[in-house]
This record gives C-alpha cells, structure tokens and sequence, in this order.
C-alpha cells in the first residue's frame, strides 16, 4: 500500500502545517477518527479526489487512535483557527464531540461523515443506515447458521468495538431487533463492549470459544474487533463451526473471508464517503442547500460475490 502523506497537527501526534490553510482556493479540511487505518486512508484519498475536481484545498487531519478522543477535539479546534470554507469530520465520540462541533458551526458549516454527534448543528450528515445494516448482518449470520446446522436456533454474541459511538450502537440493534422480530430460537447469549483494541477483542472471543458450547455464531460491528474476532476463531482448537458477520476490510479480514474464516463482511465506500464529504461542504460554503442528512452505501460482501467486479472495488480502494 503506497504511503499517504498528510498534513498533521501538534496534539496526538498530528503535525499541522498551517501554510496549508494560507491560499486563495477554499479550504475543507477533512477529520477523521485514525490517520493510520486503510479505511480512513481510503476516505481522505476520496476527499482528496473531490478537492482535486472542484478546485478545493483539502486537509487530511485526524489522531493516530480512533480511541484518541481528546485528540480528535484539539484538530477540530485547531482546523477551526485557520477560517477553513467548511469542515468535514466523523465524529470519533457521540458525547465528547458535540459541543466542540456546536463551537465550530458558529464559524463554518459542519459536514458529518460516518457517525453522529451529540449535536444538531451539523448541516449534513452522510452515512450508511446502521440499523438497516445491523438487520442485514443479522439475516445472513441466521441463514449461514441454518446451512451449517439445519436450524435457525442456537446462541449467537455481539462484540462492539469501544462504547459511546452511534453508528455501533445502532448496528447492533439493528441486529438483536431482527432477531427478536424473525428468529425467536436464536438466542443473544451475550453482548461485549471493548476498548478498542485488538488484544481485547481477541481476548474477549476466546473467552466466549471456551465457555459457550453452544456458540454458533458472532455479529461484530466494526473492523478492529472483526480482525480480532476472526483471529481467534482462526486460532480455536474445536471443530465446531462459529459464523461470524463483521464490518470492514482490509487485507487481513479478506484472508479470512477466502479462508472461511469469516462468513460475510458489510462493507461501507469509504472514497466514496469521503468525496461526496468534501463535495457537500464545498457546496453548503457557497450557501448553497445541502440535505439533511444522506445515506451512503453499505453492501454485504461474501465467499460467493468476492471476486465480482464491485467487491472488488470496495475491498481494493485507490488510495494514493
């Protein structure tokens, strides 16, 4: 994977090069919650395709840890100082994040990507339907589960990846209340809030493996934790079958995918996300009326549609 350079500010190890914000095209500066993660490479490299084509200097800024909460605030604050046209951001924390994102609309409009905000300041928030795509998760773990063991029913378990974020909160409900709705003989035996951090995850699902004899599936709702969840059942010494549905993608998690290690992935654009991002913030700087709120693409990828030309693209993004 070609190397991103990025403009970086001062606190959680960001650099920040103000001469950046000093030109006389429109500057968006573009925050997300990991500069080191590819699906956040892959939406600043969305956002910088955007800025290439309407004229638009984009900024990619962001922490080094999406669990760097405190560090997401201080690059918003930063950003904010140089009088940027607009500014894009997905919101690392629902609470923590609302009012540095109310401060900043007072100065220029807030376009969310991703995840919300305790806030509704925000002039366009863009991203997928998270329960819609927890219910999704949900029908096509039970139908692996029923292909392997001619029954829908048995214990299944949820693992989210840090707590206080939106967007995982409701892709699992999305999931329990599909269940509750279609599946009555499938159980939620249990539901797991991490830290964020593989070695957790890891730890947390092996501790499932051993004690639940009656495991037979996981819904994970993030890429961290589904490369967790899926090393332990990679690394599990039984014969029995655990599906496991998760999100994301990266080179690891399609190993797994191919390897049927993991089940199915529901898997976001995020250059996608990342151009419309800047595309709508360009346009709502120019007063110009941007929907509320827009709903982006999630699609489920699995064994039997990985090698199509659409999987393809999502799970390969350009990133340069």
């Amino acid at each position: 994977m070609k190397k991103i350079v990025l403009v970086a500010g001062m606190l959680a190890g960001v650099a920040f090069c103000t001469p950046a914000f000093a030109q006389t095209k429109s500057t968006i500066p573009v925050i997300v919650k990991d500069l080191n993660s590819p699906y956040w490479q892959a939406v600043l490299a969305g956002a910088r395709k955007a800025g290439a084509d309407l004229g638009v200097d984009v900024v990619g800024l962001g922490p080094q840890s999406e669990s760097d909460v405190n560090g997401q605030i201080g690059v918003l604050e930063k950003a904010l100082a140089t009088g940027p046209a607009a500014i894009v951001i997905a919101p690392s924390q629902f609470a923590a994040l609302g009012k540095p994102i109310d401060e900043a609309a007072k100065k220029t409009k807030v376009i969310g990507i991703d995840s919300a905000a305790d806030t509704k300041a925000m002039t366009s928030l863009l991203a997928i339907d998270n329960s819609k795509a927890g219910g999704i998760a949900a029908d096509t773990l039970v139908t692996a589960i029923q292909k392997t063991y001619a029954d829908a029913e048995g214990d299944v378990v949820i693992i989210t990846s840090i707590p206080g974020v939106p967007s995982l909160d409701q892709r699992a409900k999305g999931f329990k209340d599909v269940v509750a709705t279609k599946y009555g003989a499938i159980d939620v035996a249990a539901e797991k809030v991490a830290d964020g951090k593989p070695a957790t995850g890891l730890l947390i699902m092996k501790e499932f493996i051993a004690s639940m004899e009656d495991l037979r599936g996981v819904f994970v709702s993030d890429p961290v934790m589904t490369q967790a969840v899926g090393q332990a059942v990679a690394e599990k010494t039984t014969k029995d079958k655990i599906h496991v549905i998760g999100f994301g993608s990266d080179e690891k998690l399609v190993k797994f995918l191919q390897d049927s290690v993991i089940t199915g992935l529901i898997v976001e654009d995020p250059f996608r996300m990342g151009y419309d991002g800047v595309k709508t913030a360009f346009a709502a700087s120019k007063g110009e009326k941007v929907p509320t709120n827009i709903e982006t693409e999630a699609t489920l990828i699995t064994k039997a549609n990985l090698s199509s030309a659409r999987a393809q693209e999502l799970l390969k993004p350009n990133i340069k």
